[in-house]
């Protein structure tokens, strides 16, 4: 089994037994993850700080003594921080603090995912909104996001991805070598994807516009599947390509 070369240490500082479990649990069913350590309060995650090298922090907000607010203001150097709590007030200071993503309690594990793929985008391993950066060399890892199927989670890399059809409440996503239908409305998908390679042609289907083989007024062809292009679309995917009506 080949060992990866390098995973996201996470450390969690929250005072809550329960919730600390929760996202123990959660970073225990990714493979890009670790648990580098758990503390229940920011003077302990000081001292765990200095003696060892940290990725991603899950930072409580409302703990004893003090709170994960004033804490990351005394780090000079701070680790990517994904702040957990159970109040939406504390949001706005947590974003200027150059927070990576605010987790509200109880924590869902399609949240916590949505936010891990966040810091992979961050890191250029991943999919974020509409940015992303290029696999130049072989040294950089190839940009890919997870979706649960299967009551598990699949890595799949955004460069096999030919389209993306809505089933309601679903999606397949359709690669080069398998479907894989998971539980995601396709809005959620459109948001994450970046948009210089996919492009929304209907209310039912994105593509990825390198795959496509041929295109026309109504439909396009892509991997020997014809799809439709919405009336509402029509004239932004003529744009995105380049294509004069």
């Amino acid at each position: 089994m080949s060992h990866t070369p390098h995973t996201i240490q996470c450390l969690i500082v929250d005072d809550e037994p329960l919730a600390a479990d929760v996202l123990e649990k959660f970073i225990g069913q990714l493979d890009t993850l670790t648990l580098a350590g758990r503390c229940d309060n920011a003077i302990a995650a000081t001292v765990f700080l200095q003696k060892n090298k940290v990725d991603l922090v899950f930072l409580d907000i409302q703990m004893p003594k003090l709170n994960g607010i004033d804490f990351l203001k005394t780090l000079s150097t701070r680790p990517t921080v994904i702040f957990t709590t159970a109040f939406r007030d504390f949001a706005l200071e947590g974003f200027e603090l150059n927070a990576l993503d605010y987790l509200l309690k109880p924590i869902s594990f399609e949240r916590f995912l949505a936010a891990i793929n966040k810091y992979h985008a961050s890191q250029g391993t991943g999919v974020l909104d509409n940015q992303i950066s290029p696999a130049t060399d072989h040294s950089t890892p190839a940009p890919f996001i997870y979706l649960k199927a299967d009551k598990k989670m699949v890595k799949v890399f955004l460069k096999g991805i030919l389209y993306i059809e809505s089933l309601g409440d679903y999606v397949r996503v359709r690669t080069v070598q398998k479907d894989i239908i998971t539980y995601q409305r396709i809005t959620y998908l459109e948001e994450k994807l970046p948009d210089n390679q996919f492009l929304r042609i209907h209310r039912s289907y994105i593509v990825a516009i390198d795959k496509i083989q041929s295109i026309d007024s109504v439909s396009i062809e892509i991997g020997q599947h014809e799809l439709p292009i919405g009336r509402l679309y029509k004239a932004a995917v003529m744009k995105a390509l380049g294509i004069k009506d």
